[in-house]
């Protein structure tokens, strides 16, 4: 059985088709600019990479070039589009609607719809795309994998701000939490390299990369997690700024007159690594210019390490321990100097760092802690897609039924 997983930006398309009976991508790709003049796609037929320059003026005529481009004769991996079993569409945020993955309906895609105020930049073009599969697609299944489903398990005490109850009540003002896809997939993969079941450990795992997020997982579920409300809350990232103090927006606009869109952008475009550094949102980019001794740039690995080694901390007293550490995403998984900056002295937690294991796993799996380590630690790479897919098939195989 093929899926094709969807995910729309407001001006691109990912996509991956995966065969679901042995795993493998059989093509993939990236389509960019999308009703902006110079539109690209980048797509792999396997290991072979073919570029298409063509305007494309939306998302409907964006998926009819990705499916063309499917069933092409030369460069195709299926002859008829009805060989897509399903399609998975990644969602950002559903809310308290949904805590897991769902066939699309008119009631779903309604759902969504009323999602959009709690996230503007993102749900739209996930709409979008999905509107734009029943298009060119129609008759074939489709499912919803929301960023937010995993985290729906948080218990009150740790999604509900400390602000008057109403406004959670009435506009549904509490933490959310993102990356809810990766966080699973790496939890359970994780798991299964320690040969133990999922469902008996506690697990904190840290998807780092140009947005990170951290997650506490105990007995397979989501108990707390980094980002809030938005994606702002929780470590300094490429360009966002975190957790900070709460007045400090307010002193922005006071003392530097500020308008509130003007505040969103330095927290959201102009601050985290960026802002720091004064360099690049790019931690290879931080990195050599630490190493060439440039003080803001080294400054900012160590607020970004000191971040995620307080979160390690936090959520070890929140669940009454760990059993396992996990990294992931593009930092996670490759940054061998901020792995160490984290983990570095945590021996009383229970964390003994292996240099040497340390830098043998650079984006493959591999375990970075010491034999003895009372807790292990993992490099665990993160497939969001496939976990996309094998929730899609298993959804709509059992709506057939």
């Amino acid at each position: 059985m093929k899926i094709l997983v969807i995910n729309c930006g407001s001006s691109s398309i990912k996509f991956q088709l995966l065969n679901m009976e042995t795993g493998q991508v059989l093509a993939k790709g990236l389509l960019e600019r999308i009703a902006i003049p110079g539109s690209v796609l980048n797509y792999y037929q396997g290991e072979t990479k073919h570029v298409v320059n063509r305007n494309v003026a939306n998302h409907e005529e964006g998926v009819q070039l990705i499916v063309s481009l499917l069933t092409d004769p030369a460069k195709g991996v299926i002859r008829d589009k009805s060989e897509i079993f399903a399609i998975g569409h990644r969602v950002v945020h559903a809310g308290e609607k949904f805590n897991g993955t769902v066939p699309i309906t008119p009631a779903v895609l309604a759902a969504l719809k009323e999602c959009i105020p709690l996230a503007p930049l993102h749900n739209p073009p996930n709409i979008t795309g999905i509107e734009a599969c029943q298009k060119i697609l129609p008759g074939i299944p489709m499912a919803g994998t929301f960023d937010t489903a995993f985290h729906q398990t948080m218990p009150e005490k740790a999604y509900i701000y400390p602000l008057p109850y109403e406004y959670y009540r009435e506009h549904k003002i509490r933490r959310y939490g993102f990356h809810g896809t990766s966080h699973f997939y790496v939890a359970k993969q994780g798991a299964k390299a320690m040969g133990r079941r999922l469902e008996e450990l506690k697990i904190i795992t840290c998807h780092l990369g140009n947005g990170s997020s951290m997650a506490a997982i105990r007995n397979g579920v989501s108990v707390d997690t980094s980002m809030g409300y938005t994606p702002l809350e929780g470590l300094p990232m490429g360009t966002r700024c975190g957790d900070l103090d709460p007045a400090i927006p307010l002193v922005l606009q006071r003392t530097l007159g500020l308008s509130g869109e003007q505040v969103d952008a330095v927290l959201n475009r102009k601050s985290g690594m960026l802002g720091i550094s004064g360099v690049s949102s790019d931690m290879r980019d931080i990195n050599d210019q630490a190493a060439a001794g440039h003080a803001q740039a080294r400054l900012a690995l160590e607020i970004f390490a000191y971040r995620i080694k307080k979160y390690i901390g936090a959520y070890i007293a929140a669940m009454n321990g760990a059993d396992l550490v996990i990294f992931t995403a593009g930092i996670g998984e490759r940054g061998r100097r901020e792995r160490e900056l984290i983990l570095s002295d945590m021996e009383f937690l229970g964390i003994e760092f292996d240099a040497a294991a340390n830098h043998e796993a650079f984006g493959r799996l591999g375990t970075i802690s010491k034999p003895g380590s009372r807790v292990r630690v993992m490099v665990v790479p993160t497939n969001e897609e496939l976990e996309i897919a094998e929730q899609t098939l298993k959804v709509i195989q059992n709506n057939k039924k």
